[in-house]
């Protein structure tokens, strides 16, 4: 018994790696390509477990997948792998094409060949499970109830259409092929290991850094968080009991504004790591131009894999992020050595900052 992961050198993958890891004793294979927020030091406590194998490729590599299925023999794959961020998106829309759309299709195929082949007793047991996002939705009003699994499709940014592609590809392999899939639309996440790019490590990190902290328009777009390790619990429990076409929302029921957010953190941080100068480290909050096509407000009903799978998370966004900010200030070592290269020419490039 072994699985394969996909993109398990990211924030999510690889957060779910070491819980797999720590929670089970059943193998896992670690296929990841490596790019700029794929982070191998996310994994150095693993690197020398003998259930644990890493291995550097694309998802798309039409012959490095197959090799790699028919070697370990995996009786599920979790595919993490994509391009996640919207912003780098916007600018640059082509690698999210090729990675999220091209490269899921291209894992289908080769996971519909290997699956063809298993004896009757492993087909059925085997699973895809594709992880998602909830962006694929689109946007809400504020008086709107939150996304369910029958909400239409109605991606706002290159980012969510590329997701959007994907889940319709996964979904048309379980209707046309029979290939076992499942698959999850979550919420924002945050925890450990978080590229800093993303609201809160960027904050945390310009914070110590004394630079400013960048809010998009007003501030008061709303985000529904999910602490990372309630969501790789999640994962763990539609692998187990999750119903092979399904489809399972993943959310932390945590609606904050990213004004909310960042003001938390400095909260925080106010705490934990006060300014020398005694002022709080609100005063560096900066509003700037606001993102094209910018959604106003995500949410996620997450009913159905409570009442079928019994998972509800565990986390509160309190008690969440006060731990994640302890984290970021234990780990400097971490930041230090991911904020360097291509994160300070995207700083440069996308917000004018050094």
């Amino acid at each position: 018994m072994t699985i394969l992961v996909t993109g398990g050198a990211g924030f999510i993958g690889s957060n779910f790696v070491l819980s797999w890891l720590t929670e089970t004793s059943e193998p896992l294979i670690n296929l990841d390509k490596l790019t700029y927020a794929g982070n191998l030091d996310n994994l150095a406590t693993v690197s020398k477990n003998p259930d644990y194998i890493f291995v550097r490729g694309d998802i798309g590599d039409a012959s490095l997948v197959p090799e790699l299925l028919a070697k370990h023999k995996p009786r599920a794959i979790v595919n993490f792998a994509a391009e996640s961020h919207v912003d780098r998106s916007i600018k640059n829309p082509s690698d999210f094409v090729l990675t999220n759309v091209v490269g899921t299709f291209n894992l289908l195929e080769a996971t519909k060949a290997y699956w063809t082949n298993l004896p009757i007793s492993e087909k059925e047991a085997f699973r895809f499970l594709h992880i998602s996002t909830d962006e694929v939705y689109g946007s809400l009003t504020a008086e709107a109830p939150a996304f369910a699994e029958t909400n239409r499709y109605e991606p706002n940014s290159p980012y969510s259409a590329s997701k959007a592609a994907s889940d319709h590809f996964a979904r048309a392999y379980f209707h046309t092929y029979g290939l076992p899939v499942i698959t999850t639309n979550c919420s924002n996440n945050y925890g450990p290991f978080q590229f800093p790019e993303k609201l809160i490590p960027l904050c945390v990190h310009r914070a110590l850094s004394n630079e400013p902290l960048p809010i998009y328009g007003d501030g008061k777009q709303i985000r529904d968080w999910l602490h990372v390790a309630d969501h790789c619990s999640a994962i763990r429990a539609v692998l187990t009991g999750g119903a092979a076409g399904a489809t399972y929302n993943i959310g932390g029921n945590e609606e904050k504004t990213n004004l909310q957010v960042v003001g938390e953190v400095c909260k925080i941080l106010d705490d934990l790591r006060p300014r020398t100068d005694g002022h709080s480290y609100e005063r560096q909050i900066e509003f700037v131009a606001d993102r094209p096509g910018h959604d106003r407000r995500y949410a996620i009903n997450a009913h159905k894999i409570e009442q079928e799978l019994g998972w509800t998370p565990t986390e509160t966004f309190a008690s969440g992020l006060r731990s994640t900010i302890r984290w970021y200030l234990d780990n400097q070592t971490w930041i230090i050595n991911v904020t360097t290269g291509n994160y300070q020419n995207w700083m440069r490039s996308h917000y004018g900052v050094e």
